[in-house]
């Protein structure tokens, strides 16, 4: 996802491995050749294999930002995966794979129609809040677990 423009790449693949990513990852950044390009991630291995860190080295102007672990909701891409799945893919029935994947890369077209970037709508303070509170409650219930 282009959190500039909102706009969806996206591809459907028979495996989940470092070559696949690497493959996705040149696509995504060719478009932007000559620009620093931001790469949000969460922490799958296949983001980190030796030839995906090599070709990372070998074009500085792309980096890599890695969500917390537990802290999905701040990549937007998680967000845009929830979007899909009420609007196209959950109660849908597919007869096969290959049905599956069309819907998918249908539903892409049609979000890139009228693709426009996310807006938060929490202020810094209100999610730090939320954070804060959090911890509170996680430290309450280890203390009493502890007990």
């Amino acid at each position: 996802m282009n959190v500039g423009t909102g706009e969806v790449l996206g591809e459907c693949k028979p495996t989940r491995n470092g070559e696949d990513f690497l493959a996705f990852l040149k696509k995504a950044v060719k478009p932007h050749t000559g620009k620093d390009v931001h790469v949000v991630l969460d922490n799958l291995s296949t983001h980190t294999t030796p030839e995906v860190m090599d070709w990372l080295a070998d074009n500085p102007r792309v980096q890599f930002h890695f969500t917390p672990k537990g802290s999905s909701w701040i990549n937007q891409i998680e967000t845009w995966f929830g979007i899909i799945t009420r609007q196209s893919i959950r109660r849908g029935t597919f007869t096969s794979v290959r049905v599956l994947i069309t819907q998918i890369r249908d539903y892409i077209v049609h979000w890139n129609t009228a693709a426009k970037p996310f807006t938060w709508t929490a202020t810094a303070e209100e999610i730090l809040a939320k954070v804060r509170l959090i911890q509170t409650n996680i430290k309450k219930l280890v203390d009493n677990n502890a007990k």
